[in-house]
């Protein structure tokens, strides 16, 4: 492949992943310009060693400056402990970076660095071991001060509360405030931890206010080292640097946070302590924790971690918090200011893009104009309200941890915002930023040490089982009845990924590799939703879901291999659902009820290799014609005759946003939906009798026209598929990880069972050689990971079917609905070289 020569040198050098990265040096908080970091010419006394090579690229329309990238010691292959002389490298120059620690740990575990990128452009970075240093002006920081050699006395003004008389101030890296510490006790400066960008500052009040305040900055200087040495009233006056810009007072201030009581927000303030942390104080990002101890609300107890960041060139502040115990109806605010106007974004967006919530108006000290927003994923607010001092978002909390941003923007800045209008422009140009991260292909040494090409039948299974072993490491069995669904972050339901594909792939993988963890995940994961009556758990017939009819695969192998009754029992209760469940005139399954009169590609697989397997077992083949019917319909109604592509949907009724007023059908030719349909042509096979050569010609139509068309969409580069399956060169596309593996499945397993020729032999080897190159990574400690799965790409309500929505869906990495198919696929090349 065209790729293995351009990663000869990276495989060369895979030796060196063992040794990366060194920390960057603590910056002192001096002054200084906020010149952007410039390249300077490399002088090292060896060869710098390449140990990734990454591109990047930008999916929006507009040029993004000072964009953050991170990328971890793991995913390059390299033992944070064995980190030394990491750096990034542009055309040869280096890029100023710096050695973070993202989860907080205490211990570095990434490299960072920040890119302009021009609109829809992308950018070469190599990792290199030794590469010369850019030193970065400095564009953050973090710090926490307290007074030291005074004592503790009583306030002569209010009797029964001390304060800190005397001492001077000291930066230290912790701090646990003691007992006596109060609001305005003197002992903390500026009252709590501090963070800075070279555009903005925020303080946190380390007590029972629990407020966040903003230092307006009329410089690009780090101003937060000096800002209250002489006191604690200074700051609230102007200052050349700038001021204290906010009234906070009983509000949560700008972006903070607490418990939403039906009527009024309660601050974290019940607690047995603070411990205050600084994580990270570098020339490009810092960080620091607070842990509130035993914060006693509604009822429950919990201890609550906040990890908030910055970097250079924004005024976000990321917020990560995490609760030992859930809390419902766990609340984000921004202070409700007289005369201030409440904005929102978009909501007619997916549940994974972000949107925001703001308030803009004279609302500063010097009434000037101050806008201040919350930007936080559509799917994680439960409601919008206010209280007297907030406007108030309630969070939803399904999970014990939750992250966002907040940030302000001054109109007294260097470059400041002025209007309401160039504020609402600026949020949504950062919600977009958030939704759509810098498109990321990277090629590490360490893997590409334990790659090779053309990969055997032999590697390919092998591949298969380190990505399972790799899951089931994670969080495959995690996924029964009473486990966690990691990507959607609930319960698991009777779902088609996690309970019927992924399951299903690890009983494939037991046929050719048999292995007890193998075989126990079918019965563990699909049968835990099984009770000894036959009834299904988070099922509900009623809802006519034809995904929820794809576990029942496993139902009838369970079955099959068991004998037990009750798996019969609920295979026959989706057998029920199909027999009533609403379809179009001419007999298409609609995907589900509420989605009135809709074909989409991803129902056929949901549904018809269940009947065709459920009709051989039961029904003595009676319902194959339904199943082909399914087919034709599709083929009739969602194949483009132009370009041999399959529409994502139709709509009979052409009513939906997405549907074209004349033919109903969806706009785009999304790789996944094809994919869903490429796979269930070849599995329904399986269960067709030789003999009703008029069902299986049908099909066999289809296999043949299809791999024809598909061939012509494969990347010619990497044998790979992309996201949009005929626009590459669109912004913001991608090649896209599930898609790809469920061709190269239906490639294999059609060339093994002779429903297409030998001449398709190439396009499999490129397309799995591809998904090997492109798509596998190999961590520090062996475990391998799938990247570039597009989540999800339904076209449900809130998703208007644009190419802009299909680029939005976040892009993750071991989804399921991506291992599943890459470890089949992984199968199927094994057997059709080994058949």
């Amino acid at each position: 492949m065209p790729k293995q020569a351009s990663l000869a040198a990276l495989v060369a050098l895979s030796s060196l992943a063992l040794t990366a990265c060194q920390e960057s040096e603590t910056p002192t908080p001096e002054a200084a310009p906020a010149a952007k970091p410039q390249s300077s010419a490399a002088s090292a006394a060896a060869e710098p060693k390449t140990v990734a090579q990454i591109t990047l690229t930008n999916p929006s329309d507009f040029a993004r400056s000072d964009e953050p990238y991170f990328i971890s010691y793991d995913e390059l292959g390299i033992s944070g402990s064995s980190a030394t002389t990491l750096g990034f490298v542009v055309d040869g120059e280096p890029l100023a970076s710096q050695a973070i620690d993202r989860d907080g740990d205490g211990d570095n575990d990434s490299l960072f660095t920040l890119i302009d990128i021009d609109a829809g452009a992308s950018i070469a970075l190599n990792v290199q071991e030794g590469a010369a240093k850019n030193a970065a002006t400095q564009r953050a920081q973090a710090e926490i001060s307290r007074k030291t050699g005074g004592e503790w006395q009583e306030d002569p003004e209010k009797p029964g509360k001390q304060i800190y008389v005397g001492g001077e101030f000291e930066n230290v890296d912790a701090l646990t405030p003691p007992e006596q510490h109060d609001d305005h006790s003197y002992f903390i400066r500026y009252e709590g931890p501090g963070i800075e960008s070279d555009l903005v500052g925020y303080r946190i009040y380390l007590d029972r206010r629990n407020g966040f305040d903003i230092f307006g900055k009329k410089t690009h200087d780090m101003v937060l080292q000096n800002v209250g040495q002489d006191g604690f009233d200074s700051y609230h006056e102007p200052a050349d640097w700038g001021m204290d810009i906010l009234k906070v007072g009983s509000s949560l201030g700008a972006g903070g946070y607490g418990y939403w009581d039906g009527e009024k927000v309660v601050r974290v303030n019940d607690v047995k302590g603070w411990d205050a942390k600084i994580l990270d104080n570098g020339n490009l990002y810092s960080s620091f924790s607070i842990d509130y101890k035993n914060w006693k609300v509604a009822d429950t107890e919990t201890d609550l971690n906040a990890k908030l960041s910055m970097h250079g060139g924004s005024r976000l502040v990321h917020t990560r918090l995490d609760l030992t115990q859930p809390l419902d109806n766990f609340a984000i605010g921004l202070v409700k200011h007289p005369g201030t106007e409440l904005i929102q974004g978009d909501v007619d967006i997916t549940g994974k893009a972000y949107t925001y919530v703001a308030s803009w108006g004279k609302q500063t000290l010097n009434d000037d104009h101050l806008g201040m927003a919350l930007l936080f994923r559509k799917s994680e607010r439960e409601e919008q309200t206010q209280d007297e001092h907030n406007y108030v978002s309630v969070m939803k909390s399904a999970a014990e941890d939750m992250d966002y941003y907040f940030l302000a923007a001054w109109e007294g800045e260097t470059e400041g915002v002025n209007s309401k209008a160039e504020f609402v422009e600026y949020l949504e140009r950062e919600a977009e930023k958030l939704t759509l991260p810098l498109r990321e292909q990277v090629t590490t040494a360490h893997s590409e040490a334990e790659k090779s090409y053309p990969v055997s039948g032999e590697q390919a299974l092998e591949w298969s089982k380190r990505l399972a072993d790799s899951e089931l490491e994670r969080k495959t069995m995690g996924y029964h009845f009473g486990g966690w669904d990691v990507h959607r972050e609930r319960n698991p339901k009777f779902e088609y990924d996690i309970v019927g594909l992924l399951p299903l792939a690890y009983d494939e993988l037991n046929q050719e590799a048999p292995a007890e963890k193998y075989a126990q995940v079918m019965p563990k994961v699909t049968g835990s939703f099984i009770n000894d009556k036959g009834e299904i758990g988070r099922y509900k017939l009623s809802n006519y879901n034809i995904d929820s009819i794809a576990p029942g695969r496993n139902l009838l192998r369970l079955y099959e291999e068991t004998g037990k009754e009750k798996y019969k029992i609920a295979a026959t209760t989706l057998r029920e659902q199909l027999e009533s469940h609403p379809k179009t005139s001419e007999g298409a399954f609609w995907h589900k009820q509420k989605y009135t009169s809709q074909v989409w590609l991803d129902g056929v697989y949901m549904g018809m290799p269940f009947l065709a397997h459920y009709s051989q077992l039961f029904e003595d083949g009676a319902s194959i014609h339904e199943v082909v019917k399914e087919f034709e319909l599709t083929h009739k109604y969602l194949r483009d005759s132009e370009t041999g592509l399959y529409y994502h949907a139709w709509d009979e009724e052409k009513q939906q946003d997405w549907a074209d007023k004349e033919t109903g059908l969806s706009g785009y030719f999304w790789g996944r939906g094809m994919g869903w349909l490429a796979m269930a042509v070849v599995d329904v096979m399986d269960y067709i009798p030789a003999e009703d050569t008029e069902s299986r010609q049908v099909l066999l139509n289809m296999i043949t026209e299809m791999a024809a068309d598909l061939k012509k969409y494969q990347d010619p580069e990497t044998g790979t598929w992309w996201q949009i399956m005929n626009m590459p060169e669109a912004t913001g596309n991608y090649r896209e990880s599930s898609a790809s593996s469920m061709f190269t499945y239906f490639y294999a397993k059609a060339i093994r069972n002779g429903y297409i020729g030998d001449e398709y032999k190439d396009t499999a080897q490129k397309a799995y050689d591809g998904l090997i190159s492109e798509f596998i990574t190999v961590h520090a400690d062996g475990m391998v990971s799938l990247t570039n799965i597009c989540y999800v790409a339904g076209l449900g309500f809130g998703r208007d079917g644009s190419y802009d929505y299909y680029m939005s869906e976040p892009v993750y990495e071991n989804d399921p609905k991506g291992t599943g198919p890459f470890i089949l696929a992984g199968i199927e090349i094994y057997r059709m070289k080994n058949q």
